[in-house]
C-alpha cells in the first residue's frame, strides 16, 4: 500500500501531467474551460475503462459541494480519501480556485460554484462518454456504472427507478451493481434487472456475486460477465453493497443475503482467470476503505471500481498489484483508465478523473432530449418554490452539513419534538444562496420507499447507545466492519464524539439544546425522526414535514451550529 507521502508524490505528478493546475484567474480559467481540455488525454494500450458510480438518479446538472470532514480512523488516518478542503488541494497538487479545486474539494466552494457553474446531467455526461468512444473506439472502451443509480430524485421515487433504467441503456452501460436499488424491493429489483436465470427491462447486465438467497445460499444475480474489448477478455465482478439487509428494511429483501464474501470473490478470480480473463475488475460498491483492505488480501485483481463513499479521488490507489478507483458521485465525475495488458499481466496505465463540469460541456442532443421526456409530466411541480435560501445549503460530511440542519430543524417544529435525528446519508445536491429551494431540491434529499417521520420517547441512556452504535458503524477501525453512511444528523442535542475511542466510550456530554442540561440517563425525551428501519412506523412523509416548515420560513438564513465536538487521539 502507498505511504501518505507516496501518495500525494503521485498525485501531484499525475495531476501535471494531465493538464492540471495551469490556473490564472478564475475568469481566465473560465474561459479556458473546454471539453477539449477536460479529455485531454494520451491513449494508453488495449482498452479503456469508464466508470461512474453513485449518480443517485440525478438527471440534470446541479450543485454538489465536497465534504469539508471525512476522517479516517486505524491505518486509514490522514489517508486519501480521508483529505479534505485545503489539505486535499496541497496533497493533490492542485491550484487553488482551478475547476480541479472546484471539483474537488470544499474549499471556497460558493465563489467557485459561482465562476464555474453546475456539476452533472446525464446528457453532459453522454457527451463525455460518446468523445471518449470516438477517439478510442467503441470495441475498446467498457463503460460500468457503480451503483445507487436508481434512487435519490423525486423522478425514480415514482417511477421505480424506471426512468433511471431508461438513461442507463441510453448511456450503453454495460454492468452495474447495487446498494440503494434494493430499497425497491427485491421484486422490483428482479422485474427491472432480472436474475441469474432470467433477464429484466434493462440491456444492463446487473452483477451481484455476494446477493445470495438465505434458505440455500444459491446466488440470485449473475456474479460476472466476459466483455471483449481491444482484443482482450475482461472479466467484471459485480459486488453490492455487503450491508444492505442491515442498513436499509429487512422487509425490502427478506429472503436474501450479503456481506462481503472474501472467499468467495477470491474463487470467482480464480475461475475467471481459468475463463480466460486478460484483466480481471472487480465492480464495488463496497466503500473505499473496505475496498482498500480487500485489495491487499485477495490476489489477482487487476482494478477495483469503488463506490459507496462518494469519495473522488484524481489519483488510482495502488495496492500491490490493484489499482483501487474512487469515481465521486451525483454524476459529478467519470473515470477513464486506459490499460496496456500483455500475456494476462497489467503492465501499464493511464488515469484521468474527469469532472463533469455542466457549463463547459454541451448536452447530447439524444440524451437531452430522452431527460426531457421523462421530466416533462413533473417539470411545473418540481419546479415549484417554497422558500428561498441566504445560506449554502449542503450535506455532504461525517457529521452533516447545513441541509442536515434544515431537515432536523423542520422535524422538531413540525413535530413538536425536542430532539430530532435524520439518517447519515450521503446523496442530495447543494443550494448557493439567492436560490430558491424548490420539490425538486426537497425529493433529492429525501427520496427513500421508507420516509416515515416518526415521534417517539426515548431515554436518554438509549439516546447515547443510538449514538454509539452509529459510530462504531461509521469509525471502526477493521474497515470490514463499517456498515452504513455517516454519522446520525442530530437536532436538539449536542455531544462529544471521539472517533479513535474503543467501541463504546466514544460519545460523552450529551446535552439537550434548548435548556443546556446534560441528558438525563432516566428521564424520557420526545424525539423525531426518519428513515426508521422498523416496521408499522407511522408519521406524514418527511418532505412534506419539510415543505411545511419551508412555507412558513420563507427565506432560510443561517443554519449552521456546532452540535457535535470531534476529540481526536
Amino acid at each position: 500500500m502507498l505511504t501518505r507521502r507516496e501518495f500525494v508524490s503521485v498525485a501531484a505528478a499525475t495531476m501535471a501531467s494531465i493538464g492540471y493546475g495551469d490556473g490564472g484567474s478564475k475568469a481566465v480559467a473560465q474561459q479556458r474551460l473546454d471539453l477539449d481540455r477536460l479529455l485531454r488525454f494520451e491513449p494508453l494500450g488495449q482498452v479503456t475503462l469508464l466508470h461512474m458510480t453513485d449518480c443517485h438518479a440525478q438527471l440534470a446538472p446541479l450543485y454538489y459541494r465536497e465534504a469539508s470532514v471525512n476522517l479516517g480512523v486505524g491505518d486509514m488516518a490522514g489517508l486519501p480519501p480521508h483529505l479534505t478542503g485545503a489539505e486535499a488541494i496541497k496533497a493533490f497538487g492542485i491550484t487553488p480556485g482551478s475547476p480541479e479545486a472546484y471539483a474537488l474539494a470544499s474549499e471556497d466552494f460558493e465563489a467557485l460554484a459561482r465562476t464555474y457553474g453546475r456539476v452533472g446531467g446525464m446528457d453532459r455526461m453522454a457527451t463525455v462518454v460518446n468523445a471518449i468512444r470516438a477517439v478510442r473506439g467503441p470495441d475498446r472502451c467498457l463503460l460500468l456504472d457503480g451503483g445507487d443509480a436508481l434512487q435519490g430524485s423525486y423522478g425514480a421515487l415514482k417511477s421505480g427507478g424506471g426512468d433511471m433504467i431508461r438513461v442507463l441503456d441510453a448511456l450503453r452501460v454495460e454492468a452495474t451493481t447495487g446498494h440503494w436499488e434494493f430499497t425497491l424491493g427485491s421484486d422490483r429489483v428482479q422485474q427491472l434487472y432480472g436474475n441469474k436465470d432470467r433477464p429484466g427491462l434493462s440491456k444492463t447486465a446487473f452483477l451481484a456475486a455476494n446477493v445470495r438467497d438465505i434458505e440455500f445460499e444459491e446466488p440470485v444475480f449473475k456474479g460476472w460477465q466476459m466483455f471483449e474489448k481491444g482484443g482482450l477478455l475482461v472479466a467484471v465482478i459485480g459486488q453490492s453493497f455487503p450491508y444492505t439487509a442491515i442498513a436499509h428494511p429487512r422487509r425490502m429483501v427478506p429472503k436474501w443475503w450479503f456481506g462481503i464474501r472474501e472467499t468467495a470473490i477470491w474463487r470467482l478470480v480464480t475461475h475467471v482467470r481459468k475463463a480466460g480473463a486478460d484483466l480481471v475488475v472487480l465492480l464495488s460498491h463496497n466503500g473505499f476503505d473496505v475496498d482498500r483492505k480487500l485489495a491487499g488480501r485477495v490476489a489477482g485483481i487487476d482494478v477495483i471500481l469503488s463506490g459507496h463513499t462518494h469519495d473522488a479521488l484524481p489519483q488510482p490507489t495502488l495496492v500491490g498489484r490493484t489499482l483501487v478507483v474512487a469515481s465521486g458521485s451525483h454524476g459529478k465525475f467519470l473515470s477513464r483508465l486506459d490499460l496496456d495488458v500483455r500475456a494476462g499481466e497489467m503492465v501499464g496505465w493511464r488515469y484521468a478523473l474527469i469532472p463533469i463540469l455542466a457549463d463547459a460541456i454541451p448536452p447530447e442532443a439524444g440524451l437531452k432530449s430522452l431527460i426531457e421526456e421523462i421530466r416533462a409530466p413533473d417539470a411545473d411541480f418540481l419546479a415549484t418554490e417554497l422558500a428561498r435560501t441566504e445560506t449554502t445549503l449542503w450535506r455532504r460530511g461525517n457529521f452533516g452539513g447545513t441541509l442536515d440542519h434544515l431537515i432536523c430543524d423542520a422535524l422538531i417544529s413540525e413535530r413538536d419534538a425536542e430532539i430530532s435525528f435524520s439518517p447519515g446519508f450521503r446523496w442530495g445536491g447543494s443550494l448557493l444562496p439567492g436560490q430558491a429551494i424548490t420539490w425538486d431540491d426537497i425529493y433529492n434529499a429525501t427520496a427513500i420507499t421508507y420516509p416515515a417521520a416518526y415521534r417517539t420517547t426515548i431515554r436518554g441512556a438509549f439516546l447515547r447507545t443510538i449514538l454509539e452504535d452509529v459510530a462504531d458503524n461509521l469509525f471502526n477501525p477493521d474497515p470490514y466492519y463499517q456498515q452504513g453512511g455517516d454519522m446520525v444528523r442530530v437536532g436538539g442535542l449536542s455531544f462529544v464524539i471521539r472517533p479513535d475511542a474503543d467501541m463504546g466510550e466514544r460519545i460523552s456530554d450529551l446535552t439537550l439544546s434548548r435548556t443546556g442540561q446534560p441528558i438525563d440517563p432516566d428521564k424520557g425525551y420526545v424525539v423525531t425522526g426518519w428513515g426508521s428501519l422498523n416496521e408499522g412506523v407511522d408519521g406524514p412523509p418527511v418532505w412534506d414535514v419539510l415543505a411545511q416548515h419551508l412555507r412558513k420560513q420563507k427565506i432560510v438564513k443561517g443554519v449552521a451550529r456546532h452540535s457535535v465536538t470531534v476529540k481526536r487521539g
